[in-house]
This record gives structure tokens, C-alpha cells and sequence, in this order.
């Protein structure tokens, strides 16, 4: 039998994570750099290139987007290399892409 009070608590822990991770994404440059990384790894340069704004800004909002688990980072020599930390945000950014970038989705 369902508990209905258990039930409630684990949708709360889901809504909240949900809202930190939307709100982590909720400025207009973190959702730029978020479409193009999308489901690749790059690294800082590649993505300064693409967005195209100062590399000690995009560093500021990429430590936000990794200190709220929105990125992951993976070190290589001296290159940093992004790519999203949770499966789930990368549906979420697929689909922000293809509606709000113009970015197709992959199809298999």
C-alpha cells in the first residue's frame, strides 16, 4: 500500500532540487553557455569562443553552474573541461536548445 505522506515528501525533495537547478540555469548567460555545451565537454576557451564575452566571466558563472551541480568538470593537462553533471538537466537543455536555441535534437 502507497504512503501517501512518503510519497509527498519524496515529490518535495524532487521539486526542490528541480527549483535550485532551474534557478542555478535562470540567467540569460548561464542558459547560453548551457546551449552550447549542451551534451558535448568542452573546455573554457571553447566555450568563451562561442558565447563570446570576457574568459573571468564566464568563469564566474561557470563555477555557479558546477557549485550547484548543473556542470561537472574533468581536468586534462591544463585544460578544464565541462560537460553536464546530471542526465536529467541534459534532457532539460536538449529541449531548451531545440525551442529556445534553435539547436534540432539528436535523433538515434
Amino acid at each position: 500500500m502507497d504512503n501517501p505522506i512518503h510519497d509527498f515528501i519524496a515529490k518535495r525533495e524532487q521539486i526542490e532540487m528541480a527549483a535550485r537547478a532551474l534557478k542555478s540555469i535562470s540567467h540569460p548567460l548561464r542558459l547560453k553557455i548551457l546551449c552550447v555545451v549542451g551534451d558535448a565537454e568542452l573546455c573554457v576557451q571553447d566555450i568563451v569562443a562561442a558565447v563570446g564575452t570576457s574568459q573571468s566571466n564566464i568563469s564566474q558563472h561557470l563555477a555557479i553552474l558546477r557549485e550547484k551541480g548543473v556542470l561537472q568538470t574533468r581536468k586534462d593537462a591544463n585544460r578544464v573541461y565541462y560537460s553536464v553533471a546530471d542526465p536529467r538537466i541534459l534532457q532539460l537543455i536538449v529541449m531548451m536548445r531545440e525551442v529556445f536555441c534553435g539547436v534540432p535534437a539528436h535523433k538515434p
